[in-house]
């Protein structure tokens, strides 16, 4: 089974750090292009980080760039979103995904942790 697994969400103050967890199992996560999502309260899904299979290009958006750095550790097939500085505008169920190629619409999904940025 493809199953992707997201951890590490809770509330978190203005400024503060949070880090995410994809645990994948049912595939390598290294031979895809895996990435973070996130969908805040009355918005549509907007994408946050992928990297790109092959080459390892990784790409960020532009409103938390500086601030989110994505990683994976190979070994423990798990993808990493490391927060830091967070806005309240951050505030999301944030999502991983894996598909062959970066894209909005990725064929595998998990099913998101909370992300809450709040005083």
């Amino acid at each position: 089974q493809v199953q992707l697994v997201e951890s590490g969400g809770g509330l978190v103050q203005p400024g503060g750090s949070l880090r995410l967890s994809c645990v994948a199992s049912g595939f390598t996560l290294d031979q895809y292009s895996i990435g973070w999502f996130r969908q805040a309260p009355g918005l549509e899904r907007e994408g946050v980080s992928c990297i790109r299979s092959g080459d390892r290009d990784t790409h960020y958006a532009d409103s938390v760039k500086g601030r989110f750095t994505v990683s994976r550790d190979n070994a423990k097939n798990t993808l990493y979103l490391q927060m830091n500085s967070l806005k309240p505008e951050d505030t999301a169920v944030y999502f991983c995904a894996a598909d062959q190629i970066c894209r909005k619409a990725m064929d595998y999904w998990g099913k998101g942790t909370l992300v809450t940025v709040s005083s």
